[in-house]
């Protein structure tokens, strides 16, 4: 039984009152990792087995190389059914935890938002100094290409809690922040997730970390609230 609809409320719609008793019970529904995990529950108490996708694709592409769906939950479900899951699209497996799909997917799509509100930030500053943005686009792309190394370089400072010697210092970062929300104000486009980001390089900065890797952001971001 496979379940792609627009939110979890609605997957709980759709399967309130149905005999999932010996079934396995596919979910493509966005959602948490958490929801994903009640799901789990939900269909364990009531004699399924639960498999969780996270999909990649837009409705033209499903079914193509283009598309590709990441599952986690039951593993008899995704050796049972992966053949057929793969006409949907590549299959991923992540491991039991019903949650883990979402957990990548969420992580995935904040990436995603992040870099199109930033890539409308920068079309909309172009604008401001009179530059299409059909001008702007190839620099920025061949400009965001030469950042993967960085990229993978975070990552692995980030797993290890280490960062010390950046080259991609918080100081030096601090700096060309405050000169891009100056800029950003006196263009008229200013962008409340550009100083919050500053705000938290700003905070490490003040604790005495201003020659670490810009990286240790990561370690705001995860502190609790208050």
């Amino acid at each position: 039984m496979v379940v792609a609809v627009l939110d979890h409320q609605a997957a709980q719609e759709v399967l309130r009152g149905v005999d999932v008793r010996g079934r396995a019970l596919v979910n493509l529904t966005s959602g948490t990792p958490e929801e994903a995990r009640e799901l789990a529950r939900w269909a364990a108490e009531n004699g399924a087995e639960y498999l969780h996708g996270a999909v990649y694709a837009v409705p033209q592409t499903i079914g193509t190389d283009e598309s590709a769906i990441n599952y986690s939950g039951s593993a008899a479900v995704h050796e049972r059914w992966r053949e057929r899951l793969a006409l949907l699209g590549r299959v991923t497996y992540l491991g039991t935890d019903a949650g883990l799909a979402s957990g990548y997917d969420v992580a995935i799509l904040s990436g995603m938002y992040g870099l199109i509100g930033g890539f409308l930030h920068a079309v909309a500053l172009a604008r401001a100094g009179g530059i299409k943005a059909a001008e702007l686009t190839p620099m920025l792309l061949s400009w965001l290409t030469d950042l993967h190394p960085a990229l993978v370089t975070f990552a692995e400072e980030a797993d290890r809690g280490d960062y010390a010697g950046g080259e991609s210092s918080l100081a030096m970062n601090q700096s060309g922040l405050a000169m891009l929300v100056r800029a950003t104000e006196a263009q008229g486009v200013p962008f409340a997730a550009l100083g919050s980001f500053k705000a938290l390089v700003d905070e490490q900065v003040a604790e005495g970390r201003g020659t670490e890797s810009l990286a240790r952001v990561v370690e705001s971001l995860q502190r609790p609230a208050g």
